[in-house]
């Protein structure tokens, strides 16, 4: 009896312990406040940054707009192949021979594509690579060697063409965050950040001519570059990556691009004529910088070209004399009926006519106001 006695109670103990270790385990204590908070609770931010996976909460504002810019201008990014013919005269067959490869990116919903004129030189044949992966073959429209640029079309569906906005340069600051995609060595859709380093900067064109008010930057440009866009912070087309200055063939801080205010009036006559059709007025314009720091309106001649429609006009261009004093060029205000303020003013007048034609030009001359007339020139 006693056996079964003792049996019951440690049986009843174990029951009573199993039970109040499970309350003891689930409870909480609570304070009678609104403010009170479990004891067990993990604070907001650690309990939302466990159950969300993304990680986009982790990303500096900074870091979100260069992340969506890039996501944005991308789809206009295209991947250029080139390729030539040669034919062997003993067994009469013909081969495709790779030749070169480079960026490019898309200009409208018809199909234009821009690149630089030395990646697509000497090719016989040429094929774009879109974002999406898909190939197209090219067709050439035009080229301005002279300013390395050139014009391709493909028959793509209209969806896949993603046009870049195309933004000013005349108006761009050294020190400004830069954004450049092209596909370096190849790889394709790589994204690389600086700054503007410098303005105005000259360069060569592959067939010698310089290119004036070229914009140098730090953001790494390599071989396979070339023809991709530079980009501002609001992912416009401010620029062609078009050169590197490096000892070794690779990126060494220095890059070149032309300006997209050259771009806008290239492209157009390009795709019109196949070549540059625009008059000139045979002249090397003073930068924008140089006239704002003179706190003068128009355009400065800094130079003439030999034979020029300026030059055959008398004009004349900015000098030092022996002494060393800086003698200012004649600066022109006005064309036709075209009011000048800036170098826009006068490319955009310059729309208007074609070459050969006869025009009125105003200037001003150690501050007087004269006129003549002048024969445009061809613009190469």
């Amino acid at each position: 009896m006693k056996n079964i006695i003792k049996f019951a109670f440690w049986t009843v103990l174990l029951i009573a312990s199993f039970v109040f270790g499970s309350k003891w385990k689930n409870y909480n204590p609570v304070d009678s406040s609104k403010n009170s908070v479990l004891i067990n609770e993990k604070p907001k931010a650690i309990q939302t940054s466990l159950t969300n996976n993304s990680s986009e909460r982790f990303l500096t504002s900074e870091e979100k707009t260069t992340i969506n810019l890039f996501e944005n201008s991308a789809p206009s990014v295209a991947y250029i192949n080139t390729s030539t013919m040669r034919t062997d005269y003993f067994h009469r067959r013909v081969t495709e021979t790779p030749s070169g490869s480079g960026s490019a990116f898309v200009w409208d919903k018809e199909g234009h594509i821009i690149t630089n004129y030395h990646v697509i030189k000497g090719a016989d044949r040429a094929k774009v690579i879109l974002a999406d992966g898909s190939e197209w073959d090219a067709s050439l429209v035009g080229v301005a060697p002279e300013k390395d640029l050139a014009v391709l079309k493909i028959d793509a569906p209209r969806k896949l063409l993603s046009p870049l906005k195309v933004g000013r340069s005349d108006n761009l600051l050294v020190g400004q965050s830069v954004y450049a995609i092209g596909n370096p060595f190849g790889l394709d859709q790589t994204l690389t950040t600086g700054i503007i380093s410098a303005l105005d900067r000259e360069i060569e064109s592959v067939v010698g001519v310089p290119i004036k008010g070229a914009i140098q930057t730090d953001a790494a440009i390599n071989p396979g570059n070339s023809g991709g866009p530079l980009l501002d912070s609001s992912g416009r087309l401010i620029g062609v990556n078009t050169m590197i200055y490096s000892p070794s063939g690779a990126y060494a801080g220095i890059g070149f691009c032309i300006p997209s205010d050259v771009v806008s009036w290239v492209v157009p006559d390009l795709i019109k004529y196949g070549k540059l059709m625009r008059p000139t007025l045979g002249i090397e314009m003073a930068s924008p910088r140089l006239m704002k720091r003179l706190k003068v309106e128009g355009v400065m001649i800094m130079g003439l070209i030999e034979n020029g429609a300026a030059a055959k006009a008398k004009l004349q261009p900015t000098y030092r004399s022996r002494n060393g004093a800086i003698h200012w060029g004649d600066i022109i205000t006005k064309i036709g009926n075209d009011k000048i303020t800036s170098k826009n003013d006068l490319i955009l007048a310059l729309e208007k006519y074609r070459e050969g034609d006869v025009v009125s030009l105003e200037f001003i001359r150690e501050k007087e106001l004269f006129e003549t007339k002048l024969k445009l020139g061809a613009a190469n």
